[in-house]
């Protein structure tokens, strides 16, 4: 969690007497050490209860005397500070600062590679533990932006109870808040010190596991770097969305390519297109390098802005920018390898693009080949944080896009990607995909079925096209909806949808799984009717979304050849194999226009809970 100082009014200080709350420090040469020692005496049942807590390890860096924080202008400093209980009592310690904070500075608990606990209730529990007492240590960071010097003067109250706690009579506490303020300064100034590279245009997030993940649009992403003049955020998703060929042929320009139209395709069946208020969040217009370049990693450098440049509102990560977000480590160890193979913007030369492999490594292919799409797009300056500490388990929440309160609103009003609570037991959890019939739901399960733990496998059929009929169609339109899910679910789901069952060969566009022709003139005759389907080549959320060995290689319904179907392969590439083959089996259904949602706000920690409505 984060935490910052937010101003509170003044407590009834009658019952608690605090004693020399301010910090007396002992700086050491060549180190560091503090000592306070503070008493709180407090009348209970005729009784005098006391409390004697002890302040050590306050760090003073950088100019900082005693409990005086001094932060140049335009800088962030960390300060240390180790609170321990040695009695046996619970005792309640809080931060506070002198005076108000001046405009452009801010301040709050940072938390560090699991150093600090977070208060409990509004203070600090130092419960004494054995003989030892207790101790917690915490990082506090400051950031100056408001022109000049600042010096804060920092204090301790000191508490027995959860109802007990003494304030300074300015009324300010560190205490829990939602940290809110432009994207572009909280993903930077609340990462832990070195985890950041400036190359003078682009202040990039560098690491193994920064907290720099965001939550927009259903879709997890992770903040790759913000642009020092313009104070853009640019964002990639962290997991593969699809897999598509990059191109026709032995064309690896981004520019016409395949890959351009998937991603800024604003129809139903598109990227773009399906994403929450675009025009509100990013930068329609962005500029995207996709300079050629066959320099190794470790030695590209950036790419000239008289090179290849695509304008358009979103596109793919380029070389330069994924070699940059591991200094400081490797390639195997940074944060944007994800365990799968994926499509860059780079070419690598006149007939190959840069891709990265499932280990992290820059390979080259030739554009026909099918590998995952992690998008990238670029938010606006005034794009705001509202929610979210930046981990994965509580990333950052944007203003627009942080719903509460949804209960009895439409599921058809939601958007691609986001969770909902379907089916039972261990198969509970599916994703929205599109709404791709008006009015209708279309949702996918989130990982392939399992049973037990392990995934299950089924071969496709007899032959390359789909039916309710064939192996895979027989078991989703029977035992998977008497086994997998239950009546309550089942009645969701609408009777019959159309499954598009158009031919994607080689180095051919994703729209001929669904359309005769790549301008969409019309869509393909050759289609199945049934209950429960599978996702097709290109199709939103047909990507893997965990690392080999946490998840598994599924089928989808899109016939290569007619000897051979589309899969998915658990490092994220799509191919093709044999229908007798045997793969995972992720299910897709239609879902009733009248579904409604009545808990949760499609967050994987909180998915959409569904009804059937009237």
């Amino acid at each position: 969690m984060k935490y910052k100082i937010k101003g509170l009014m003044k407590t009834d200080i009658s019952k608690v007497y605090i004693l020399g709350v301010g910090l007396i420090c002992l700086l050491l040469i060549g180190g560091f050490f503090s000592y306070a020692m503070f008493t709180v005496s407090k009348e209970k049942s005729n009784a005098i209860s006391i409390v004697t807590g002890n302040l050590t390890s306050f760090l003073a860096v950088d100019g900082s005397e005693g409990n005086k924080l001094v932060v140049p202008n335009g800088e962030s400093k960390e300060f240390t500070v180790t609170l321990s209980n040695p009695n046996n009592r619970i005792a309640r310690f809080n931060f506070y600062y002198e005076g108000d904070l001046p405009e452009g500075v801010s301040a709050g608990y940072k938390v560090s590679d699991g150093v600090n606990t977070p208060p409990v209730e509004a203070g600090i529990n130092l419960e004494k533990a054995g003989s030892s007492g207790s101790s917690n240590t915490y990082i506090i960071k400051v950031s100056n932006k408001s022109g000049s010097e600042v010096t804060i003067n920092l204090g301790v109250s000191v508490g027995l109870d959860y109802n007990d706690l003494a304030l300074p009579s300015n009324g300010h506490l560190f205490e829990e808040v939602i940290t809110t303020g432009p994207v572009s300064d909280i993903v930077i100034d609340n990462l832990s010190s070195g985890s950041t590279y400036d190359d003078e245009v682009d202040t990039f997030i560098t690491g193994e596991d920064p907290n720099n993940y965001i939550w927009y649009s259903g879709k997890l992403w992770r903040a790759v770097s913000v642009n020092n003049e313009a104070k853009t955020t640019k964002l990639v998703t962290q997991w593969n969305i699809s897999a598509i060929s990059y191109n026709a042929g032995f064309n690896p320009a981004f520019e016409g390519s395949y890959m351009e139209d998937w991603l800024n395709d604003t129809s139903v069946d598109g990227f773009l297109g399906n994403l929450r208020d675009y025009e509100n969040f990013i930068v329609t217009d962005a500029t995207w390098n996709a300079t050629m370049d066959s320099t190794s990693l470790g030695s590209i450098t950036r790419p000239s802005d008289s090179g290849t440049v695509v304008t358009d509102a979103v596109g793919l990560l380029n070389i330069y920018e994924y070699q940059t977000s591991y200094t400081g480590t490797t390639y195997r160890n940074g944060y944007l390898n994800n365990g799968l193979n994926w499509w860059t913007l780079t070419p690598y030369n006149t007939s190959n693009v840069r891709d990265v492999g499932n280990v992290g490594s820059a390979n080259s292919s030739t554009p026909w080949n099918a590998y995952g799409v992690r998008p990238s797009i670029n938010l606006k300056s005034s794009v705001k944080i509202v929610d979210g500490d930046g981990t994965i388990d509580n990333p950052y929440r944007l203003n627009g896009d942080n719903d509460t309160n949804l209960s009895g609103t439409l599921l058809s009003s939601r958007y691609s990607g986001e969770y909902i609570r379907f089916g039972n037991n261990e198969n509970n959890l599916y994703r929205i995909v599109s709404h791709e019939t008006s009015g209708l739901t279309k949702i996918t399960s989130a990982e392939p079925l399992k049973s037990s733990g392990t995934f299950i496998t089924s071969a496709f059929g007899s032959n390359t096209t789909f039916s309710n009929e064939n192996t895979i169609g027989t078991f989703l339109n029977g035992e998977y909806l008497t086994s997998y899910v239950d009546n309550e679910y089942s009645n969701m789901i609408e009777d019959s949808t159309t499954w598009y069952l158009g031919t994607v060969g080689s180095g051919a566009s994703y729209k001929l799984a669904k359309y005769t022709d790549i301008n969409m003139s019309s869509t393909t005759g050759t289609t199945a009717e049934a209950k429960v389907g599978l996702l097709r080549f290109g199709e939103l959320m047909a990507g893997q979304f965990d690392r080999p060995g946490n998840n598994t290689t599924y089928w989808i319904l899109t016939p290569y050849s007619t000897s051979s179907v589309r899969i998915v392969y658990d490092s994220g590439y799509a191919y093709n194999s044999a229908p007798s083959n045997a793969f995972g089996v992720r299910p897709s259904i239609n879902l009733k226009s009248s579904v409604q949602i009545v808990n949760g706000d499609g967050t994987l920690t909180s998915p959409f809970e569904i009804q059937l409505g009237s």
